[in-house]
């Protein structure tokens, strides 16, 4: 689900600080776009919302994540929104991330107490 070796490449290209920061933007920028597609889902941002959290997924090691919104990105842009299973990819991403903050401190990575 985690592609652990992207996270380490990531965290020793930036450093601990900027991987935290980088883990935070991550966090802040795609909880945005997944809470609008569980309250607001609009197959007419789709394509342009699953290209957004692929590459997000993809640059922090999120592989299931980042797989599942480029087939959806794929069919929206094939004109076939209505089809992407948005439920399977928050879902996915859902468990991917605790996935993630379960091992994120193994790579510098803590959470500021909010």
């Amino acid at each position: 689900m985690i592609d652990w070796k992207r996270v380490e490449e990531l965290r020793d290209e930036i450093g601990e600080e900027g991987f935290a920061e980088v883990v935070e933007l991550f966090l802040d920028e795609v909880e945005t776009v997944v809470m609008r597609l569980r309250s607001e889902p609009s197959t007419e941002h789709y394509e342009e919302d699953l290209h957004f959290l692929k590459g997000s997924a993809w640059n922090l090691g999120f592989a299931a994540f980042g797989a599942l919104c480029q087939g959806g990105e794929r069919t929206a842009a094939a004109g076939r929104a209505r089809s992407v299973d948005i439920r399977e990819i928050l879902d996915c991403y859902g468990r991917s991330k605790a996935q993630f903050m379960e091992r994120a401190a193994d790579y510098g990575f803590r959470r500021a107490a909010a």
